[in-house]
């Protein structure tokens, strides 16, 4: 009998699999709602922090200010070396393609009234899908770019070589 424990979630949206007195480990798979198209809403616990972690897949964790009902979105392209904190009363949402999970440590019992939503409209969620994208795009293009990069340098060596014969 093995003393360590083996969790996996490959079916349902938020599973908590690890859980404590005071703290849990969840996995976060992708559905529709999780999809930029798709994200209505952010949220904000007043009493836990949260930390992220992208275990497959890409995501974008999205932080919100909220001044006088003006929205300002921070997007970051998570990496999958890295842990996310997400601190107390700070409003996010987390946006994923097809395909990606996410590990989430946090207070075990927050979603027992730590937790509030705020509803995007119409021109929020217009915003919002704007920056993300363009977090999604960024590593994209830069991706690109450095393949462009290094087709160029192979064929000014082979263009070098040729000199040199």
């Amino acid at each position: 009998m093995s003393l360590i424990e083996t969790y996996q979630n490959k079916e349902v949206r938020h599973y908590p699999f690890v859980i404590r007195d005071g703290w849990q480990v969840a996995q976060l798979n992708y559905t529709d709602e999780q999809h930029i198209e798709n994200i209505d809403k952010i949220e904000i616990h007043n009493k836990t922090e949260e930390v992220f972690v992208l275990l497959t897949g890409r995501a974008v964790l999205i932080l919100t200010t909220i001044v006088d009902d003006v929205l300002s979105f921070e997007v970051t392209l998570m990496k999958s070396t890295n842990a996310y904190n997400i601190p107390v009363n700070v409003w996010h949402n987390i946006a994923m393609e097809k395909g990606s999970e996410v590990l989430i440590v946090e207070k075990s019992n927050k979603h027992l009234g730590d937790i509030e939503y705020f509803y995007l409209n119409e021109k929020q969620k217009a915003d919002l899908n704007e920056e993300v994208s363009k977090a999604f795009n960024r590593r994209s293009l830069l991706k690109k770019k450095i393949n462009l990069q290094i087709r160029e340098l192979w064929h000014f060596g082979k263009t070098m070589r040729s000199y040199s014969v």
